[in-house]
């Protein structure tokens, strides 16, 4: 009883994204941080409302606390009240001298308390299909890379092959829908979209198909395929009409879809190459980044039919395979995952203003930046924690460690009533002024 073999390299894993409703790219405001109920925030953009963010942290400071996972995994955390949902494995692919038996592998959903990160529910969902042994890409990322989306009717999780599952806030499953069973040599990682009444899944690598699923059945509403080498989550963009798409990235050629019946609204010609960034969405703008050799382009959403001479404002030959971008005051900021090159470039004309290699060397950067209190925050997987100014001129505020921890860190951070969750594969932290 196994689904496929399905594993996302790590260089595949931030590709993962989810998005709600993204308003105004200058006139934005910051999402605040009350709740953060999917990959990247409620925008979908990585950029929160707060202040108070500490610029430094190590073992002894600014750590308000640590708690140790019950399992591995590259998810991020989100947040829904007084709780904080994230997503984790057991039973296989711990340990690459010795992995186990792969019939023991099994998700978890687990249910903390955002006053301590002690434990409240753990919900475990043995694989239910064979999955990639653990070798070759999946150790950089494992088996649970996908982070959950949240609203008041529930939390929503993708397991690959194992499936999608809708949760209630008890920890019951709800329903659990087989979305494919195909595999690919890097794996699976992308989470779920809510949108109205339906929850979206880009299963490409399980079976080639963005598929919408109804929230409280579980039910197939709408399946298109297309989804071609595509290991990133789509987004939900407002055009300037006020009509709602959902974007979505795949080898070659980015979509625009209508998210109530799957229908294609328009296309261009993307980036040739596997995909694994998110689309960012702001205002009524799209950014996207991708491909091994570093693109970024610029697209205007609301447009029919093939729009790649109409509605692509700009293409830069620089960009990234894994990270996202965020953007503040006009200026798109990431960092190149495996080249520690940090980028500002000007949103609205793709000029590049910097690009500088982050000192001491970071290895390679698969988390997303996370941008607050004016400061934006690069995660590497290795070597520590970057701070630069959100704005248009390089400088490093600092390089933070904490000494006793040599886990992976390759979650995207999230902040939550004034202070920063930062996940890595076994412990997840609350970083705050103390």
């Amino acid at each position: 009883m196994f689904l496929c073999r399905s594993y996302l390299t790590l260089m595949i894993l931030f590709c993962s994204t989810i998005a709600i409703g993204l308003e105004g790219i200058s006139s934005a405001q910051p999402q605040p941080d009350d709740n953060w109920p999917q990959f990247r925030g409620t925008l979908a953009n990585s950029r929160a409302e707060a202040s108070g963010i500490p610029t430094t942290w190590s073992a002894q400071q600014n750590i308000v606390w640590r708690r140790e996972l019950p399992g591995f995994g590259a998810s991020s955390p989100v947040t829904f009240g007084d709780y904080i949902y994230l997503t984790c494995y057991t039973g296989y692919g711990l340990d690459a001298s010795d992995p186990g038996e792969m019939e023991d592998l099994t998700r978890h959903l687990l249910c903390l308390s955002r006053e301590d990160g002690s434990m409240v529910w753990n919900a475990a969902q043995l694989s239910t299909h064979p999955q990639q042994p653990y070798r070759q890409f999946i150790p950089l990322h494992g088996y649970a890379s996908g982070t959950p989306a949240i609203d008041d009717s529930g939390i929503y999780v993708f397991y690959g092959t194992t499936g999608a599952a809708a949760y209630d806030f008890d920890g019951k499953q709800r329903w659990l829908v087989n979305c494919g069973t195909q595999h690919h040599m890097f794996g699976t990682s992308n989470s779920p979209v809510i949108f109205e009444n339906l929850v979206i899944i880009n299963a490409g690598v399980e079976s080639g198909d963005l598929i919408a699923l109804d929230k409280q059945t579980g039910a197939e509403r709408w399946r298109r395929d297309g989804m071609v080498e595509s290991w990133n989550t789509p987004v939900l963009v407002t055009t300037d009409e006020g009509k709602v798409e959902l974007a979505v990235n795949t080898k070659g050629t980015v979509y625009g879809i209508d998210p109530a019946t799957g229908a294609e609204l328009w296309r261009c010609d993307g980036i040739n190459d596997y995909i694994c960034p998110s689309i960012l969405a702001e205002g009524s703008m799209l950014y996207v980044l991708g491909g091994r050799q570093n693109t970024a382009m610029a697209i205007q959403p609301g447009g029919r039919g093939d729009v790649t001479e109409s509605h692509v404002k700009w293409r830069i030959r620089k960009g990234s395979n894994v990270c996202s971008p965020v953007l503040i005051d006009d200026h798109l900021y990431w960092t190149s995952e495996s080249k520690g090159v940090a980028y500002c470039v000007n949103a609205e004309t793709g000029t590049i203003v910097y690009e500088q290699r982050l000192r001491p060397a970071p290895d390679k950067l698969y988390a997303s930046p996370l941008a607050v209190d004016g400061k934006i925050f690069y995660v590497s997987r290795e070597n520590g924690t970057y701070v630069v100014p959100a704005k248009p001129e390089f400088e490093l505020l600092a390089h933070n460690t904490i000494e006793d921890d040599n886990s992976t860190f390759n979650g995207t951070p999230i902040i939550s009533r004034g202070q920063m969750l930062l996940r890595s594969d076994k412990f997840l932290y609350c970083i705050g002024l103390r």
